[in-house]
């Protein structure tokens, strides 16, 4: 669910929707999601100070809350 929610957002903020990939990488403590995209969308997602990114954290958060399981996002080019 939460997989689909950042791969969604994402292809719509980018300007290569095609080069999104999402993967999760769970964890005993912190589920790890990594959201690959093409370099030119890098600074697009992670957005001007961060914010963003920032703002998909917090919608994430709201995910931990619910069913308890701590969630980090990170973005790497492909």
């Amino acid at each position: 669910m939460i997989c689909d929610f950042v791969a969604q957002f994402a292809k719509l903020i980018a300007s290569h929707p095609e080069d999104i990939r999402v993967e999760v990488k769970e964890g005993n403590e912190v589920t790890e999601i990594v959201l690959f995209a093409n370099q030119s969308d890098i600074g697009k997602l992670i957005g001007k100070e961060g914010k963003m990114i920032g703002s998909i954290k917090t919608v994430i958060s709201g995910c931990k809350a619910k069913d308890g399981i701590s969630y980090r996002i990170n973005v790497e080019a492909i």
